[in-house]
């Protein structure tokens, strides 16, 4: 019996990727799966996510492109953060997609001796990687004049797409609408351009373009506070309680005994602590279900555990300790644990990692 858990849903993935496939209407879907599919096992949610309608997939690294080729992923791959100078044969020979962040990197693929399929990606706003204006069109030029290579299209993201009514998302839009409009000017045919993350995907249609590239929302997470568009959470983080005990009224635990029992009454340990992505700052900030039932966490958080306070109810050692989930039980979600640290959701499910465990429930595995 594992002690520390990562539950990933995988019927709940599923109904994401269908739901999210309706709202993209004639545009493609590419599944994103960096970061390991959000930290919920981009191999075995990618095979899902496949089966559910989509079209593509797009990572960061060229190292987690080659992981999903070798595990027999045989849809269209978009990797677009490599270094210039990286070995790039591998990973031509996996076929995977690269997208091209800058000058530098344009001028890389042209200089390749072998085909390539390329996308390059623009700076219409967000200040991070991406061309600029005022090099569109040399990396047309380049990439007009470049034999090896196919061009499927153009990308960009948004600042503030989660931002529904902020005017710098239709400034974006404008821009990559320009950039379209002057690589066709350029002889270039870009024929699958794509802006659309999760918020963009559901809140803003004139971004859909040809393509559209959710990430959190595939994983049933909301990128705008206060909708859940009808998305299904897919990871749970469960453990189990090793150690059930008594206190006596005024007896304080854990570290520095910043918390003393108000009475006499029982704890729970839970072994899960900051080595295992559960931040010390949520010290007395959460609750964890137990036989159904929310106890709040008191003490600091340890390296390895956590003390439940149960108040005079006890529990069976072995027991599951719910840290996080859908809800349905009365857990916290990664809404409300992020909603506790003053952070976003993404980091949430992003966090279990040390001694936690993946395991998955549901689909077609």
């Amino acid at each position: 019996m594992d002690l520390l858990t990562s539950v990933i849903d995988l019927d709940a993935i599923a109904h994401n990727t269908r739901l999210l496939k309706r709202h993209a209407g004639s545009a493609q879907l590419m599944g994103v799966l960096k970061a390991d599919g959000y930290n919920h096992g981009a191999l075995e949610v990618a095979r899902v996510m496949a089966g559910a309608g989509a079209d593509q997939f797009g990572v960061a690294t060229l190292g987690e492109a080659l992981a999903l080729r070798g595990g027999g992923v045989d849809k269209p791959i978009l990797a677009w953060i490599w270094d210039a100078a990286a070995d790039l044969n591998p990973v031509l020979d996996a076929g995977i997609e690269l997208g091209l962040p800058s000058i530098a990197h344009v001028e890389r693929v042209c200089a390749l001796g072998r085909p390539a399929r390329v996308s390059l990606k623009l700076d219409t706003g967000l200040g991070r990687s991406g061309l600029v204006e005022d090099d569109w069109g040399k990396a047309f030029t380049l990439l007009r004049d470049a034999p090896n290579l196919t061009l499927t299209g153009l990308f960009t993201h948004f600042a503030c797409a989660d931002e529904v009514e902020n005017p710098h998302n239709n400034l974006q839009i404008e821009r990559f609408r320009k950039a379209i409009r002057r690589a066709r000017e350029f002889g270039l045919e870009v024929p699958i351009n794509h802006m659309a993350n999760s918020a963009g995907l559901l809140m803003h249609p004139d971004s859909h373009f040809q393509l559209v590239r959710p990430g959190i929302a595939l994983y049933g997470l909301s990128p705008i506070a206060g909708q859940q568009f009808d998305l299904r959470p897919a990871m749970s983080w469960i453990a189990r309680v090793t150690v059930v005990k008594k206190l006596r009224a005024g007896e304080g635990v854990s570290y520095g005994l910043s918390w003393h029992a108000p009475e006499d009454g029982f704890v729970a340990i839970v072994p899960c602590g900051y080595a295992d992505g559960l931040p010390r700052a949520l010290q007395e900030k959460i609750t964890v279900v137990i036989n159904g039932r929310p106890y709040p966490q008191v003490g600091r958080v340890c390296m390895d555990q956590i003390v439940v306070w149960l108040d005079k109810d006890t529990v069976p050692q072995g027991a599951q300790a719910i840290l996080f989930g859908p809800g349905h039980n009365g857990e916290m979600t990664a809404d409300t644990i992020a909603t506790a640290l003053g952070t976003i959701n993404y980091e949430v499910v992003c966090s279990p990692r040390g001694r936690t465990n993946r395991t998955y429930i549901g689909g077609a595995l």
